[in-house]
């Protein structure tokens, strides 16, 4: 039993909480935190940019993590969104239990289940 965690960004960044929101909802990641402004500065078809973003850190179970960076590609407005996967070295037992239990059986609709 394992997790990951996803990161991605998103321009709007009022577009955060939706997408977080729907894929909770899914059952595709157990939780979202959102950072509501980031500073992004990056070189897109030649030309330097600079923008505002929500950065967002997602959990989900390992065995889960294809379909969450499918589901937020699908969701996503960018044509090439930062996606990243990474492998936590650790994670408290009874979060990952929570975070697999909520991203491969589905939680419980009003967060009873949600680690306090």
């Amino acid at each position: 039993m394992s997790a990951v965690v996803v990161l991605l960004t998103t321009l709007p960044p009022e577009l955060a909480p939706t997408v977080v929101e729907t894929l909770v909802r899914e059952g595709v990641i157990a939780c979202g935190n959102i950072v509501p402004a980031v500073q992004s500065i990056y070189v897109w078809q030649g030309e330097l940019c600079r923008d505002t973003e929500a950065l967002v850190i997602c959990e989900t179970a390992a065995a889960s993590r294809d379909a969450a960076l499918a589901r937020l590609r699908a969701l996503h407005p960018y044509e090439c969104p930062k996606l990243i996967a990474i492998d936590p070295a650790a994670v408290g037992d009874d979060y990952l239990r929570w975070a697999v239990a909520a991203t491969t059986r589905g939680a419980q609709p009003d967060g009873s289940d949600a680690p306090r």
